[in-house]
Formats: structure tokens, C-alpha cells, sequence
């Protein structure tokens, strides 16, 4: 386990110095900056602090400090401090190393689910390999940025629930309740994912039954009779003990995250205020409790937790221009993480992984346990959830916390097929289904060596051009920077007419001389065009079509010589 997780960090870190920043760490690092250094929090209060704080404490360690540019957008701020006194490989390495934590995290978090569903150590290893091999949880895991760390708190806090609803016990509830506080104290995604889970595993629960309040015990096969029934669970009454346990523990972290910092009640007053004020514009539930919350005293912590919950909601309701399959919209599509599922995850991973999850339910219903249930339900539930209610459109970044359940399922097809294979008489006849089987599992794990260090733009087979697809922070997140300007040294180029979408400070980056490339204005000579550019504006860029590239630079800007 400790060698997988190590070889996981290793292959994220490989991007470190091949990556120009992408678009939302400096505004992370700047949030965490300004906490560390100031004792405030006034930055993209859309996100809140734990997981900014652990990405700043490197570059705050190293000498990074705040220039307290006016809020809310952090982002020039997080610029200033990356280039401030020359270090800026420095802070943005020490910023991305604080995204590992949160890897090691997410896999350890799997292996806990998987020794759940299998008794063997093995199958519990292949599921946190299987995870690792995925480049989206590599690629994300290499940025300063909350995606990994979300995913990885927000699994921590499921599997507590799920032991919790099992187990009926109080010290489980409060255990649920810390993990709950600390994943919606790193990204706020954690609060209609555990709420929804909540009840939906208490259903399965109640419908299933159990004998074994713990779940499979080691040492059971994980094939016939590994699935064991458990017993009936225990009255409401210690659950609503525990339900009202785990809703105190989990205001701790919350406590910790937004508590101890200097008080700035005006700024804090403003900020609930206009929570409130959005909520009361809305009809029905959003406007019965914009009236509750009016009526009641919240301490400063949780006004502040009441106004990033809601400014989330106001960028959704609101939408984000996204890209999907030719097409810019602002209010996204249904079928967005469909396709961006279907595109990004490599493709063994994907034939096994829902496969696995329905036979892992089959069999949970069939022998009455909870936990072999779960993995489907859980990945309906969110999936179901981001498809019909998210307009934030932006990257399948925001659904890593599928991708430990399709390991767990594509575990659970290998181990039941190898020993299916392995009880065959016939030995000369499972050569065949064997070397197939060895086949996949190599074709998942070559992912490994295939897309290193590109794995943040990594599509699978199908795809042969991921442009016309996704790009939004699956294909250019403004991280080729740094390669065009190694190439653009290396070809010489003494002019450069330049279309780049990223938050990377140009006029401080060592590029040859350029202009930025006018919209529907033709040029001639070098011009180089990032994916997201070109796309944000198809019609803007139309004229390049005419032309073919020399090359591409990294996964993402396309360089052309114009006569």
C-alpha cells in the first residue's frame, strides 16, 4: 500500500516543472496566503479554507507573503505572489506538494472501502492501483488545486457514514460527523453529496437488513458467500442519537476551518447579508430559508459557511461558459460528465467499473449486505445529481469521487474471473480467457508510462481529437505555457503573435517578443493558439482552419508558421 502510494505521488510530481501555472491556483494560493499571513479570508469565498491552507503553507514557509489586494478575486493577488522575488518555480512547487496529502488520502480512503468488500489483501491493493492508474486523479493531484483534495474528503466521509449506519455506534457517528465537517471544509461539492448519501444508504439499509453489523469480515472468499448477510440494526433511537452527534462533530472542523482568524465583522456582515438577500429573492425553499436564517444568530463561523454555500449556488444558478463537443453554452448540458466520463477514463476501467459495481449490487442484494450495495448507489446518486442540478460545466474535476467506486467494481470483476478461471478443469481452455483478462489489466495500468507527465490532458483511445470534445481543465488549463516558451527558445522565434487563456502573468514570462492575436484579424508569421483560446471563440480564430500547424506544443497550443 505504502509503495503504491508513493509511486502515485512520484508520477504526479513528474509535472511539476513541466506545468506553467493553471488557471485556479493562484487564487487558491492567494486565499491561503492571505489566512496564513493576515488571519483573513476574503478571496473566492466560493471555496473554503482547509484545503487552501494546506496548498499555501509551503510557499508561506518559504518566505510567501500577502499584498493584500482589494477582494474578492484573489487571482491577480495569487499572480503577484508566485513571481514576487524571483521564486516562482519555488512557491508553485511547494503549493502543488500540498495536494499529495490529499492523494495518499484518496487512496488510502479506497483501500478502506475495499477491504470492506473483499477478504483478500490483494483485491484490496489491485482496487487502490486500478485508482491510481486513472491520469485525471494523477493529472489533479499534480496542481495546487481542490479537486483531489475534495474527492479524497469527501470519500473519507461516505465510507464513516456507511460504518456509522452499519455499526449504530456512537464513536462511528462521531467519526462520520469530523469526516463529514472536514470535506465540507475543503470544497462545498461535499454538502449535496453527503446529504443526498445520507439518506439514501439509510433506505438500502432498511431495505436489505443485515446480520453482520460490521460488514464482511476477513478472511470470507470474496466470491460465493463473501457477500454474507448481517443482522438487523438497532432502534431509531440510538440513530437519531448518533444522527445529532455526528451534526456537533462535524462543526469542529468547520469551527477550525473559518474560526481562528482575525474578526472582520463588517466584511463578515456584508457577506451574510447578501447570502441572505439572494435567498429571499428565490421562491420556496431557498426563500424559507434565507427566512430562518434571518431570524436566527449564526457565530461568525457559520456565516461565513452560510455565504460560500450560497455563492456557489449563485455561480450555478448563474452558469459557467463550457465547451462541449463543438459547442459553447452557459448553462451547460445534461449530459456533460456522461461524456466526459466516456472521454477521459481509460477504457478497460470503464467497460469494468459499472460492470463491476451492478455485479457487486446483484450480489449484495441477493445476500442482504449493505456494503456491496453501496459503490452503485453512491455513483447513481452523484452522477444523478451533477448531470441534472450542475451548470458548472467545467471538467470531469469535479466527479474524481467516482473513480475509487469504478476501481472497486473493475477489482471485483478481476478477482471474481481470475478465480472463476482458476477453478476451471481444463487448464488449456482459460489460457485464452487468462492472458484476456492480463491483457486489460496491463492495457489500465499502461496508462502509468503512456500519458506520463501529460496525464491532466489525457482522453482515452476513443478520442483521437480531444479539442472537439472537452478542453475547460481537461485538455488546457493554461499549463503549456512553459513548453512553448522552451520550444519558442529552441526555433528561435524573434516574433510571436500570441492567443493564450490562463492566469499566467505574460509580460513575466520569458516568451519572445509578441502581440496578443487580435480576433478575426489574420496575421502572418509565428502564432501560436491554446485550445481554450480557440475555443471560447470559435469564429474569432476561424481563419486559421486554412491553415495546418507545425506542430503542437505539449496537448494544448498549436504553433503555425504563416507566410
Amino acid at each position: 500500500m505504502t509503495l503504491i502510494i508513493l509511486l502515485a505521488c512520484a508520477l504526479a510530481a513528474g509535472s511539476w516543472r513541466v506545468y506553467s501555472n493553471t488557471w485556479d491556483e493562484p487564487e487558491h494560493l492567494a486565499a491561503g496566503i492571505e489566512l496564513l499571513d493576515r488571519g483573513q479570508y476574503e478571496y473566492d469565498t466560493e471555496h473554503p479554507p482547509l484545503g487552501r491552507v494546506l496548498l499555501a503553507l509551503g510557499p508561506y514557509l518559504a518566505g510567501a507573503r500577502s499584498f493584500g489586494t482589494p477582494p474578492p478575486n484573489g487571482t491577480q493577488e495569487g499572480v503577484d505572489i508566485l513571481y514576487s522575488g524571483g521564486h516562482y518555480w519555488r512557491y508553485l512547487t511547494l503549493a502543488r506538494l500540498g495536494t499529495l496529502p490529499f492523494l495518499a488520502l484518496l487512496l488510502l480512503a479506497t483501500w478502506l472501502w475495499a477491504r470492506r468488500l473483499f477478504a483478500s489483501q490483494g483485491a484490496a491493493l489491485l482496487s487502490v492501483l486500478l485508482l491510481a492508474s486513472v491520469p485525471a486523479v494523477l493529472g489533479h493531484a499534480a496542481l495546487a488545486s481542490l479537486d483531489v483534495a475534495a474527492a479524497a474528503t469527501c470519500l473519507l466521509a461516505l465510507y464513516a457514514l456507511q460504518l456509522w449506519l452499519v455499526s449504530a455506534r456512537l464513536r462511528d457517528a462521531a467519526r462520520f460527523g469530523l469526516a463529514a465537517g472536514l470535506a465540507v471544509g475543503t470544497k462545498f461539492s461535499a454538502v449535496p453529496f453527503i446529504g443526498l448519501a445520507l439518506p439514501a444508504l439509510a433506505l438500502v439499509r432498511a431495505a436489505v437488513g443485515w446480520r453482520d453489523p460490521l460488514g464482511v469480515p476477513p478472511g470470507v472468499p470474496p466470491g460465493a458467500g463473501a457477500l454474507r448477510a448481517e443482522s438487523p440494526g438497532a432502534s431509531a433511537r440510538p440513530r437519531l442519537l448518533g444522527l445529532a452527534l455526528a451534526l456537533l462533530a462535524a462543526l469542529l472542523p468547520i469551527a477550525v476551518a473559518y474560526g481562528p482568524r482575525s474578526p472582520n465583522a463588517a466584511a463578515v456582515a456584508l457577506r451574510f447579508n447578501w447570502a441572505l438577500s439572494y435567498l429571499l429573492q428565490e421562491r420556496g425553499l431557498d426563500h424559507q430559508l434565507g427566512v430562518l436564517l434571518s431570524h436566527l444568530w449564526l457565530p461568525r463561523a457559520l456565516r461565513d459557511l452560510v455565504n460560500g454555500i450560497v455563492a456557489v449556488k449563485a455561480h450555478n444558478d448563474s452558469g459557467h461558459l463550457s465547451y462541449l463537443l463543438g459547442h459553447v453554452r452557459l448553462m451547460g448540458w445534461w449530459y456533460f460528465y456522461l461524456v466526459a466520463l466516456a472521454v477521459k477514463t481509460p477504457i478497460a476501467l470503464l467497460a469494468a467499473g459499472p460492470v463491476g459495481m451492478a455485479w457487486l449490487a446483484r450480489d449484495g442484494w441477493r445476500s442482504r449486505n449493505c456494503w456491496a450495495l453501496a459503490p452503485a448507489v453512491l455513483v447513481i446518486l452523484m452522477l444523478t445529481f451533477a448531470s441534472a442540478f450542475s451548470r458548472i460545466n467545467i471538467g470531469i474535476r469535479h466527479l474524481l469521487v467516482l473513480y475509487p467506486f469504478f476501481a472497486l467494481g473493475a477489482a471485483y470483476v478481476s478477482v471474481r474471473a481470475w478465480r472463476a478461471l482458476a477453478a476451471w478443469r481444463n487448464r488449456r481452455l482459460a489460457v485464452a480467457p487468462v492472458a484476456v483478462l492480463l491483457a486489460l489489466l496491463l492495457w489500465q495500468l499502461s496508462t502509468l508510462w503512456t500519458a506520463y507527465p501529460d496525464y491532466l490532458p489525457y482522453f482515452n483511445e476513443a478520442v483521437p481529437h480531444p479539442q472537439r470534445v472537452l478542453v475547460d481543465s481537461d485538455l488546457d488549463w493554461g499549463q503549456d505555457l512553459r513548453r512553448l516558451e522552451v520550444r519558442a527558445a529552441q526555433l528561435r522565434i524573434a516574433k510571436l503573435s500570441l492567443a493564450y487563456r490562463g492566469t499566467a502573468d505574460l509580460s513575466r514570462e520569458p516568451l519572445p517578443p509578441f502581440v496578443s492575436l487580435a480576433a478575426r484579424r489574420p496575421a502572418s508569421g509565428w502564432v501560436a493558439i491554446s485550445a481554450l483560446a480557440r475555443t471560447r471563440a470559435p469564429a474569432d480564430y476561424a481563419w486559421l482552419d486554412a491553415y495546418q500547424p507545425v506542430e503542437r506544443v505539449g496537448k494544448s497550443i498549436d504553433l503555425y508558421y504563416i507566410p
